[in-house]
């Protein structure tokens, strides 16, 4: 993310999901307004003036913040879970656990990139997640995206299950982040495209979306994808149905945009003077919001290929199995244009952060 995370009080390196640091065993707290740990003591921190509280759902893994003033005692980002397992199903919430981290981590990069969350609570169609469990519910989860709603199956976080669904899906990469990322797509294209312009931009290159998904997905799942794929798409899933295309160019665009951002926090870049890759530095930079889509790709370029060297010295796969031909790098340069051309702020972002909810009646 926009920092490095620390422990406050021994200064170890965290991960984002840290309940206690492993160096000082300190209790920890995120606060997403400044990015940063805090210790807390007795579930609360003062912050500015302000007192801060764990999540309601801190027992199952949630390390965020919530601000006094707030009517309830969840975190910004599990008050965008609609619908959750029950509160006796502990199997399906340590399945959820493990999707919250994922959103957390999704909903941090949304904020860097100065995309709008407004909450399905606030608004409707807004952003919001049914996060349930087809292994405990019995029941068939149909996952994808409607009117806001960014449903998951929890138990994908099954290795041998998700395992089986990439490949079932011919996917050489399948992660419960990557999957939100692509969902999250879908609900970001109707947000981002605001008018006629943009739709037929939007056409031009990833095809019309009125076109029957219903006949697309009996197509897809009949005779696959074509056999040049590779030369327009990133995925074969991309070439169902133009929405599918916009989403999964849309999940790639965060793929490179995280990871290149997270290199840089790191200080991790390519130096020419010692690298056999390249004969100039390659440095990643955290934001290219004001950068053009040539200098995002290029430096991608480079240091996926030492991402994938590391990967395989391990003796796992590449981190990034793709090629990008031609037209999917005109496709990513419209996603990086409806991105970047009008970021809200930070406080933009989050002012329904910490707004009352709706009464319900």
């Amino acid at each position: 993310m926009s920092s490095q995370p620390r422990c406050p009080h021994c200064r170890h390196f965290v991960y984002l999901d840290t309940l206690t640091c492993p160096n000082c065993e300190a209790e920890l707290g995120y606060h997403i307004v400044s990015r940063q740990f805090h210790g807390v003591r007795h579930g609360r921190v003062q912050i500015d003036d302000v007192t801060w509280y764990t999540c309601s759902n801190r027992e199952w893994a949630c390390n965020w913040l919530v601000r006094e003033d707030a009517p309830a005692g969840r975190c910004f980002s599990c008050r965008l879970t609609r619908r959750r397992p029950a509160a006796d199903d502990t199997v399906a919430l340590e399945k959820l656990a493990k999707t919250e981290e994922a959103k957390r981590r999704l909903l941090l990069q949304l904020g860097d990139l100065g995309l709008p969350i407004l909450p399905w609570d606030v608004k409707e169609g807004g952003l919001g997640f049914d996060l349930i469990s087809s292994l405990t519910d019995g029941r068939p989860v149909m996952i994808g995206h409607a009117n806001g709603i960014i449903t998951i199956d929890l138990a994908e976080n099954l290795d041998d299950r998700r395992e089986a669904l990439r490949v079932r899906l011919g996917e050489p990469y399948r992660t419960i982040l990557g999957h939100l990322r692509h969902e999250v797509g879908h609900y970001y294209q109707n947000v981002l495209l605001t008018d006629d312009q943009l739709w037929e931009r939007s056409r031009d290159l990833f095809g019309d979306e009125r076109a029957s998904y219903r006949d697309a997905l009996t197509r897809h799942y009949k005779v696959g994808a074509p056999p040049d794929w590779q030369d327009s798409f990133i995925s074969e899933y991309a070439t169902m149905h133009p929405w599918e295309d916009f989403a999964e160019t849309f999940a790639h665009y965060l793929h490179l945009t995280g990871t290149l951002q997270t290199a840089a926090v790191l200080g991790i870049h390519l130096d020419s003077a010692v690298t056999s890759l390249r004969d100039t530095d390659v440095v990643p930079l955290e934001s290219y919001r004001d950068e053009p889509i040539q200098r995002l790709l290029t430096d991608w370029e480079w240091m996926s290929q030492a991402f994938n060297r590391i990967n395989r010295a391990m003796g796992f796969g590449d981190l990034y199995p793709f090629t990008i031909a031609g037209p999917v790098r005109h496709k990513l340069e419209f996603v990086h244009d409806i991105i970047t051309r009008a970021p809200l702020t930070f406080e933009e972002q989050f002012a329904l952060a910490f707004a009352p909810e709706p009464e319900r009646t």
